[in-house]
């Protein structure tokens, strides 16, 4: 889920949205004659009920290609740039931008690589990797333990040399025992995909435990989006404002916008850019503003001023500092350390992330015309990104990598599902990690700024955590108890252990520190009491929200050509290469169709007539070596 999602369930699946281009009504990108397309040639309409330009395995234009891919990794760089932003703090980094700007780098570097991994060999759907929410309360929580508590001096800019030995060895113990701590959770996250076991934990996990579970990732975090709102609250407000004006309200106003076609040549067309990158322009226009009020001089140039910190150079000159190429490597930050009361912590926000993922990948076949993701192609994403958080944590991101459900949304609208598209994005975020001009400009952005982005992200979060009540019968005073009980313990029983953890020490430090890190993360304790008590309260299936949770879940019955066209391997692995016996019996592999079984498949579709034909290319299916 990261990052934020602006529009409610029926934007997502744009049902009532006439597309991104709303040329005379159509929302196709190439020719007219797209609209007669079938599933095989992009003129799929989904699961949505909207037509498509191209679904998911067609390869539109070039430079199609790369403009989508740039307005995905766009849409996502709220979620990405937030995370490095929101550790600074625990890291005492809140004044070194310089490393800040290291650390937006390599989260969008390390992303890039995720995003190609889950495209081409994981999930296989257009689906972004980003920084994920559900790891930083247990990360804070971690870094709040008194062993790891920022020194006095880190707290004044005036005691900072940021290029001094003693502060970076500060920095960066702690940034390697995030590394490490994220490093060991992955390989739980990767066992649990690779190994089919998601598919049983379904089973007993469903909205009661979700629900409190999300909206726990964002309440906690009020405190710190104050805090940084209210250095300004004229300029946070502000950038509320644009974000609301443009995401709410301008969201289905099309601004005409000139494009090229080769039958029209050069004309205008409607586009949704409003609804397309709200936060991007809610910032752009705050950040221009605070620029103008800083030459002006209207902001007080004095540090202890109140709302200096909405001027546009009170960050420092990062951007002249910043070299224009880094890249980012393993272990940049030294050799990662562990401890366990970290990986207890993280490990919540694993499970967290997984079901959010889960959740992601039938949002996101449906919105680009795929069938319902199969187990194997479940179980693969989940195991890849398990892989992508191991990732992360070697390059010291300090958080590990999720599907980004803002993304998914960004497919309803431009009714572009092609994974072609994604890839090129990917592509985009990776040159992005490498120029550091870019990190080091979006780490000079105003704090009060930022604050005013957090309150509607965060707020978006928590929302979307309550929006899986929607499943569940809440006129049942059983749901009600366990929903309310489970959110408002996930935040007391935290409170209360970060004021009293001297009553908590047991005699062994590395049990005490688990026990604080697990009674200090919100989203453990209300996850957790939300799971035990749904699954011990006696209620039906119905009234838990199960029987609603799965058949949101389920598609209709899809050719197995089509399921193998978008999620078996890519280059022909599993078909024409690496084609063993045992191969497809792993759980996170395709399954293969015997030849009789695919023929009563067709005849039960009413397919008779085509079934010779489809043995016939059978061969050819198998050996298929596309991306």
């Amino acid at each position: 889920m990261e990052g934020m999602t602006l529009s409610s369930d029926k934007d997502l699946n744009r049902l009532d949205n006439s597309g991104f281009v709303g040329e005379h009504g159509s929302s196709c990108h190439s020719s007219p004659a797209c609209a007669a397309r079938g599933p095989e040639e992009g003129g799929d309409t989904g699961h949505s009920g909207t037509k498509l330009g191209y679904i998911v395995t067609d390869v539109p234009p070039w430079y199609l290609c790369i403009l989508l891919g740039l307005q995905h990794f766009l849409t996502a760089i709220g979620g990405l740039v937030a995370v490095p932003l929101i550790l600074s703090k625990a890291l005492c980094l809140q004044f070194d931008l310089l490393t800040q700007s290291h650390l937006i780098s390599t989260i969008f570097f390390v992303s890039g690589i995720c995003t190609l991994l889950q495209v081409l060999f994981g999930v296989r759907l257009p689906i972004i990797q980003g920084g994920t929410f559900t790891f930083l309360t247990p990360t804070l929580a971690m870094l709040s333990l008194p062993s790891w508590k920022c020194p006095d001096w880190t707290q004044n800019a005036t005691l900072v040399n940021t290029s001094s030995p003693e502060f970076i060895q500060v920095w960066q113990t702690r940034i390697r025992e995030v590394q490490g701590t994220i490093i060991v959770a992955s390989c739980f996250q990767i066992f649990v995909g690779f190994s089919g076991l998601i598919g049983f934990l379904m089973r007993f996990i469903g909205p009661l435990t979700i629900a409190p579970t999300i909206t726990l990732v964002a309440l906690p975090l009020f405190e710190s989006a104050g805090d940084m709102a209210g250095q300004h609250w004229g300029m946070a407000f502000m950038t509320i404002f644009f974000i609301v004006l443009f995401s709410q309200y301008l969201k289905d106003v099309a601004v005409p916008l000139p494009s090229y076609q080769r039958d029209k040549k050069r004309h205008f067309s409607p586009i949704y850019v409003f609804q397309i990158f709200p936060v991007l322009l809610g910032l752009s226009l705050s950040w221009l503003l605070c620029y103008v009020l800083t030459v002006t001089s209207v902001l007080p140039a004095a540090p202890s001023a109140y709302g200096h910190l909405a001027r546009t150079d009170a960050r420092g000159d990062v951007l002249s500092q910043a070299p224009w190429f880094r890249l980012p490597y393993p272990g940049q930050w030294g050799t990662p350390t562990v401890s366990l009361a970290g990986i207890f912590g993280i490990l919540a926000g694993v499970i967290s992330s997984m079901l959010e993922s889960v959740g992601d990948y039938y949002a996101c076949a449906r919105l680009c015309g795929a069938p319902p993701p199969p187990q194997h192609a479940i179980s693969r994403g989940i195991g890849v990104e398990g892989i992508g958080c191991l990732l992360a944590g070697a390059w010291g991101t300090g958080s590990g990598t999720t599907s980004y459900s803002e993304n998914v949304g960004a497919l309803g609208i431009t009714k572009v599902g092609s994974r072609m598209v994604i890839i090129s994005g990917a592509c985009t975020m990776l040159l992005s990690g490498i120029f550091g001009k870019v990190g080091a400009m979006l780490a000079s952005i105003p704090i009060p700024v930022i604050g005013g982005m957090f309150l509607v992200m965060f707020g978006v979060i928590a929302a979307v955590g309550i929006a899986n009540l929607q499943y569940t019968d809440m006129n049942s005073s059983r749901n009600i108890f366990i929903f309310g009980f489970s959110l408002f313990a996930g935040l007391t029983i935290p409170n209360w252990a970060s004021k009293n953890s001297t009553l908590l020490e047991t005699g062994i430090i590395q049990l005490d520190q688990v026990i604080l890190v697990l009674l200090t993360t919100g989203m453990f304790v209300g996850g957790l009491l939300g799971f035990i008590l749904d699954n011990t309260i006696p209620g039906t299936q119905e009234e838990r929200g199960l029987l609603a949770w799965k058949q949101s879940h389920e598609g209709g019955t899809e050719s197995s050509q089509l399921v193998s066209k978008v999620y078996d391997f890519p280059f022909g692995i599993g078909t024409k290469y690496c084609n063993v016996s045992w191969f497809h019996y792993l759980p996170a592999c395709p399954k293969r169709l015997s030849c009789d079984n695919r023929m009563d498949e067709l005849k039960a579709a009413g397919q008779k007539n085509s079934v010779k034909a489809s043995l016939e290319r059978n061969f050819e299916i198998c050996a298929d070596t596309r991306i």
